[in-house]
């Protein structure tokens, strides 16, 4: 464990470039500047050109202030990812075609040549979408089945590189999609897929792992119906993304307004007889759809919320729609500050050039990406007083950004993993949504962890599985 006087001394060795302005719009933040052996995006911030990808550029890939030191990119890779100590776990997109099925387990004791030791294939790890998660202080590994009733729990104590199964339950009604562990690690929410479920979420109680008890199912009447859950330290207050998305109705998966929903979960985290949940405050936006995730941090002793949108603002219309109504074409990152958790505000906004809707007509001149650029996870260099904010941005790759001013957050850094145009990857989500066609980009969904010992982040990537960067050019923190 790092001494307060570590802290202070690897924050002080925290070193940027300069940075340029982008386009003069305060919500843009910055462009990163990139060394002269870095290989930058030639178009707007975050887009992969069409001459990019005809001429072959985008199968090299980009970067600024990043480098690839390892990789272990085996069948390919879905959206979960998860970390404990030297070792990885992802999912993967449980093709019949695949080697190996299940969460793959990766020992990256050595950065250069991570390998792969375990393959966990009970059927809830088969394919736990979003919902693959590790308590870091109790050290387990969890997750639910995607459009299935199954939890699973495993523990990593003994060896991280071989997970133990500890236990497994069916969860009545439920159709997993994502889900969290709280804070003591005793209790597991799992959210659902929603289509036709109207906004249920069940609760494990994880307490004794060799048994893990289903609580209930939750049924929302009001806001609420979460994506991805995190929450407070106490575990009494849940930070919900609420997918919505324009002009979706009931009938379709993600409905309703979009946002940020606070939740008082105190008779859920106390075993409260008859528990209910109520509702705090919402946070509601126009700019953004499909909210994802919500990560709690802490800054000078004051709470925030980096919020995550995995969707423009044109809903079933996509980026034309979203153009055509003068709202970002893609989603992206905010950051949010919740020291009145009864009217949270919004401070920043992580837009990339891609994201502005100022650019939507070299935007709609480019062919459309098959997913398009916009955020999906984030995480912080540490929870109390970060300096660094990374986030996944999917096809506009890994970026990272210096938010020590919080209201105005500079982007010093990105990784763009090289497309992998038609090679067979079966584990891949991206390879079976483009059914195994020419895919001119790679789509990084991932979570991301900082490794600050080691200067380097960790991630993975659809077609190019699991990866560890390191910094350049000066960018980024000691070792």
């Amino acid at each position: 464990m790092r001494t307060n006087k570590q802290r202070r001394i690897r924050k002080d060795a925290f070193l940027i470039l300069p940075l340029l302005l982008a386009c003069g719009r305060e919500h843009s933040g910055t462009k990163a500047t990139c060394g002269s052996r870095d290989r930058p995006e030639t178009g707007l911030q975050g887009q992969t050109t069409a001459a990019e990808r005809d001429s072959g550029l985008s199968a090299q890939g980009f970067n600024c202030n990043l480098e690839l030191v390892g990789q272990f990119q085996g069948e390919g890779a879905s959206y979960g990812f998860a970390w404990f100590e030297d070792c990885a776990y992802y999912g993967t997109a449980n093709s019949p075609q695949q080697e190996h099925r299940g969460v793959v387990v990766v020992d990256a004791s050595d950065p250069k040549n991570p390998q792969a030791t375990a393959y966990l294939d009970n059927p809830a790890m088969l394919e736990p979408w979003e919902s693959l998660k590790v308590h870091q202080g109790r050290k387990l590994l969890g997750g639910s089945q995607r459009l299935g009733t199954g939890f699973a729990v495993y523990d990593l104590s003994t060896d991280c590189r071989h997970p133990v199964l500890k236990g497994s339950i069916q969860m009545p009604g439920s159709i997993g999609h994502a889900g969290n562990f709280t804070p003591d690690g005793l209790t597991y929410y799992v959210s659902q897929d929603f289509r036709g479920l109207g906004g249920i979420m069940p609760i494990v109680d994880v307490t004794n792992t060799s048994m893990p008890r289903w609580l209930l199912n939750w049924r929302f009447d009001g806001p609420g119906r979460p994506h991805d859950p995190f929450f407070s330290k106490d575990g009494t207050r849940g930070y919900f993304a609420q997918p919505g998305q324009f002009g979706n109705t009931v009938a379709d998966s993600s409905f309703g307004p979009n946002g940020l929903v606070i939740l008082d979960l105190s008779d859920i985290q106390f075993r409260t007889p008859n528990p209910q949940i109520r509702g705090i405050s919402t946070l509601f936006w126009e700019d953004g759809g499909q909210a994802q995730m919500t990560l709690p941090l802490v800054i000078k002793g004051r709470p925030y919320v980096v919020f995550t949108d995995e969707a423009g603002s044109g809903g079933v219309g996509g980026r034309d729609g979203a153009c055509a109504r003068g709202l970002p074409p893609h989603g992206f990152a905010r950051i949010i500050d919740i020291s009145d958790e009864r009217n949270p505000k919004i401070i920043s906004k992580l837009m990339l050039e891609v994201d502005d809707p100022a650019n939507c007509p070299a935007i709609l001149a480019n062919p459309p990406d098959i997913t398009a650029s916009s955020s999906h996870y984030c995480n912080v260099d540490d929870a109390e007083n970060p300096t660094m904010l990374a986030c996944s941005y999917r096809e506009a790759g890994l970026r990272v950004f210096d938010i020590r001013d919080l209201a105005h957050p500079r982007e010093i850094a990105y990784y763009k993993a090289p497309a992998q145009r038609t090679k067979f990857l079966p584990g891949s989500v991206l390879y079976g949504s483009a059914r195994g066609g020419d895919r001119t980009t790679d789509q990084t969904p991932s979570n991301v962890r900082f490794r600050t010992d080691r200067n380097e982040i960790w991630f993975a990537s659809q077609d190019n599985g699991f990866q560890i960067l390191k910094f350049t050019n000066g960018v980024g923190l000691a070792r």
